[in-house]
């Protein structure tokens, strides 16, 4: 190994040991120090000031649990380091960390350094619980905040909801009522194959088809029950957000409902901004599925054109017995039914295996789903598919 690779490899692991682990790696160096940038220097005292025993705002040792110091100016430039030297993926960790780790959350009532917050899920679940305690002078940043990541991950879903929706209905039906842009090629193809003129090597048509463009409007009820208990904070955000799309689209009549012990309907608030959504919502509490589960029975008016979307954990602390019934109900009523044990781009969730495995006996599958493939299970759910089968075929771990 040459020098300079060598010199490279021993910065980076001084980065990532500290200052602690300074003469021990020196007696590598053979003799010589390990000489760090005016940048890695930046770039050590920002790291430092959340894993090492050092204050960001005096540079001198103190206790871990002391915090990164009380200025928030002083604050507001360390989250300003760690986003000019570091990836975004990294910033979310160590911003993350800091909050943890150092107890940060009633600086960010600062907006001097909420502004310097990189927006992501994980601080607007922070926000979400914090915001009853969140000062007049800040709340303006926060929501700013919130409506950046809001608005980001309705980029990362729109399209392709829109086009699972419009892909699963627009097809349902044809109409002998001509019309260029409503033309059905596949089909009319299809049917047609006999009258190719092998001469003329074209096609002749004898019959056309076309699909039926006349929409009505609120086709299809989607019903969204969302835990909000303090362990779903990423699947409230991402639910909010899918909410919200579905209420732009006039096919479907939306419900939103959110849980803990009580029950609160957000349709119109997640309808008109999903910002709102959020806000009106309070992480935590215990939970009453069964309780929900009762609230919404009463928007199911064609349960055939129903889809019921539960995201949960599935601990009950209602009437366990009487939730499965119910949903073991509305399932042999005709409702589409599916159980998301998480709604994010997280891990293996934690839930409730015996409720779970309840639920998918009597026909609802249960899974964790990631917010790419929720829409082929809507357009499934649409077009009357078997969601176990599409689960499979995803990868998805049902239960």
């Amino acid at each position: 190994m040459n020098n300079e690779r060598r010199q490279k490899q021993l910065i980076r692991w001084r980065l990532l040991l500290g200052q602690s682990a300074e003469q021990q790696l020196e007696s590598y160096c053979q003799g010589g120090g390990i000489g760090l940038s005016e940048e890695e220097q930046v770039m050590d005292e920002a790291l430092a000031s959340l894993y090492d025993d050092t204050d960001v705002e005096s540079g001198t040792p103190e206790a871990r649990s002391a915090g990164l110091g009380r200025s928030a100016p002083r604050l507001a430039k360390w989250l300003g380091d760690i986003r000019t030297f570091f990836p975004e993926d990294v910033v979310s960790v160590i911003q993350n960390d800091a909050i943890e780790r150092k107890g940060l959350k009633q600086l960010l009532f600062e907006p001097e350094v909420l502004g310097k917050v990189k927006p992501d899920i994980q601080m607007v679940g922070t926000l979400m619980s914090l915001k009853g305690k969140i000062p007049e002078k800040t709340k303006d940043t926060a929501r700013m905040l919130v409506q950046m990541v809001v608005e980001e991950l309705a980029k990362r879903l729109e399209s392709d909801i829109r086009r699972a929706v419009t892909g699963a209905l627009n097809r349902r039906q044809h109409t002998p009522l001509p019309s260029v842009s409503g033309m059905d090629w596949k089909r009319t193809i299809q049917r047609n194959l006999k009258h190719y003129d092998q001469e003329r090597r074209k096609l002749i048509p004898e019959k056309f088809y076309f699909f039926d463009r006349a929409r009505k409007s609120q086709e299809w009820t989607v019903i969204l029950d969302i835990d909000q208990s303090g362990s779903m904070s990423d699947s409230v955000i991402w639910a909010s957000v899918v909410g919200s799309i579905f209420a732009s689209i006039p096919a479907l009549r939306t419900r939103v409902v959110v849980f803990d012990t009580e029950v609160v309907d957000l349709t119109e608030q997640c309808a008109n901004d999903p910002v709102d959504m959020l806000f009106g919502i309070q992480l935590g509490g215990g939970t009453d599925i069964n309780k929900s589960v009762a609230y919404c029975e009463q928007f199911i008016e064609e349960p055939a054109k129903t889809i019921f979307i539960l995201i949960s954990d599935m601990c009950e602390g209602g009437n366990r017995a009487a939730f499965v019934r119910r949903m073991r109900e509305m399932r042999e009523s005709g409702v589409k039914t599916m159980g998301l044990l998480a709604l994010s781009d997280g891990g293996e969730p934690y839930y409730d295996e015996g409720i779970a495995k309840a639920l998918s006996r009597d026909g609802t599958p249960c899974f964790a789903c990631t917010p790419q493939l929720l829409p082929g299970f809507v357009e499934g759910a649409l077009k009357g598919a078997d969601l176990y089968e599409l689960a499979k075929r995803a990868g998805t771990k049902l239960v």
